[in-house]
This record gives structure tokens, C-alpha cells and sequence, in this order.
């Protein structure tokens, strides 16, 4: 219980992908051994292939695997592979936060839509066929603070330049 390697893998994760509990960590990996276990019915025999092709497909939606994916290549998934399509990792890969735990709290606060829809779950399962209709579902400036002060800065002196070159220009006529 208190593996001490298993413990700093699972904070090394919640780290990675700004999650807010280990407990995101652990639902990841129960749905990959579910994954793990079904295949693995499959092939002893015990269930369809079809079985097997609905797996592949539903994943290979998500983009997780590729369509022409096999079921031993479903066997050596990772968790890595799952928490790269949670909403808040495409959504800070996309560029719309500058973090991970920024990306949380947009979605968290309603800031995240995707097809114009708002999507409040970090969690959310991005499908490839949703990951370009990802935005804004209300604009929002995410520049920090301190950029912003230095952008409003500059704007202010080329405006006090342009002031001047244009008196300048008057005088000399």
C-alpha cells in the first residue's frame, strides 16, 4: 500500500498534467486495466472480435490509438496516453492557457467550449473530432498581468511619440 515508487509516479503525473487530485491518476488507470482486461478476453476467446473492433474504434476516436490499431497494441497503453485527451491537457497543448492549472480553472469557470457549447469538466474525453472546435465560450484576455501593464505601457509612449512628430510636423510648416 505505501509503495513509495508507485506514490511518486502518481504525483509525478498529477504534477505533469496539473491535475487536482491523485485520485484523476487512479481513475485513469482503473479505465486502462479495464481496457487491459477486456482485450485480453478477447483474445483467450472468451469474447467477440467485435468486441475488439468496438474497442478499437472507440479509441481510436478519441485518438488514442490508430484505427488500424491490433489488440496487442492495445495491451501496452499507458496512462499518459489517456490524460493526453482530458480537455485541460488540449486545451493548454492548444495555446488557450499559459498552464495546466490555468486551463483547469477556464474550464472549471466556464471559460471552455467546444462546438459553442460550454464544457465545465476537465475531465472531459476530447474525441479528434472535436479538438478544432475548441475555444473561447467568452472572451477572456489570459496575458499576465504584468505583460499587460508593459503592453499598455508601450501603446502609451508610441502615442506620446506620434504626439510629438505630429506637433513637430506643425511647426514646420
Amino acid at each position: 500500500m505505501w509503495d513509495t515508487n508507485r506514490i511518486n509516479e502518481e504525483h509525478a503525473l498529477k504534477a505533469k498534467y496539473g491535475l487536482r487530485k491523485v485520485r484523476e491518476v487512479w481513475l485513469a488507470e482503473s479505465e486502462l486495466k479495464r481496457i487491459r482486461k477486456n482485450v485480453r478476453e478477447i483474445l483467450a476467446g472468451r469474447l467477440s472480435d467485435e468486441t475488439g473492433r468496438q474497442i478499437i474504434a472507440r479509441l481510436a476516436r478519441y485518438g488514442i490509438v490508430a484505427p488500424t490499431a491490433t489488440l496487442d497494441e492495445l495491451l501496452s497503453l499507458n496512462v499518459d496516453s489517456l490524460l493526453e485527451r482530458r480537455l485541460q491537457t488540449v486545451v493548454y497543448k492548444k495555446g488557450l492557457a499559459r498552464t495546466l492549472s490555468q486551463a483547469r480553472q477556464l474550464i472549471t469557470h466556464g471559460f471552455i467550449a467546444i462546438n459553442g457549447k460550454k464544457v465545465t469538466t476537465p475531465s472531459y474525453m476530447v474525441s479528434t473530432s472535436e479538438e478544432n472546435t475548441i475555444g473561447y465560450y467568452k472572451p477572456i484576455d489570459i496575458t499576465p498581468k504584468q505583460q499587460q501593464s508593459a503592453q499598455a505601457e508601450q501603446a502609451q509612449q508610441s502615442e506620446n511619440k506620434e504626439k510629438e512628430e505630429g506637433d513637430e510636423g506643425e511647426e514646420v510648416s
